[in-house]
């Protein structure tokens, strides 16, 4: 004798299973959306645009912007040091290329140096 509980039936083929969760966030536009500020942080941290952080939410792209600027600000950040830091750890394994592209970019360097002391015009000297 089987004395396991009945299963409830679940969702058909072809139909979702629905459920409600609790959202911690900031309300804002005039529809009251729930946006959560750290959600924000990490789109913006994997480079996504404004428009399409926005869309995510289902607000306004400047509704985005005035909301949350530092959470956008201080996610692209994140993403510019994580790449730096790759970019860094590329060259100094023996990149030839990352390299010289961080010299120029980082220490100033260029490939056709201009000697400051050396850089004069030529005399003028008229003949007749």
């Amino acid at each position: 004798m089987d004395k396991s509980p009945p299963k409830k039936p679940g969702p058909k083929k072809g139909q979702r299973k629905t459920d409600t969760k609790e959202v911690e966030g900031v309300v804002v536009g005039r529809d009251k959306t729930v946006v959560p500020p750290l959600e924000v942080y990490k789109l913006a941290q994997l480079g996504c645009k404004d428009i399409e952080i926005a869309d995510w939410f289902g607000i306004n792209a400047e509704t985005l912007r005035y909301n949350f600027k530092a959470e956008l600000t201080k996610g692209r950040e994140s993403l510019k040091q994580s790449l730096r830091r790759a970019q860094i750890k590329t060259a100094l394994s023996g990149n030839a290329t990352l390299l010289i592209w961080l010299g120029k970019q980082i220490l100033g360097q260029q490939d056709n140096p201009i000697d400051i002391e050396d850089n004069q015009p030529l005399p003028w000297t008229e003949t007749e």
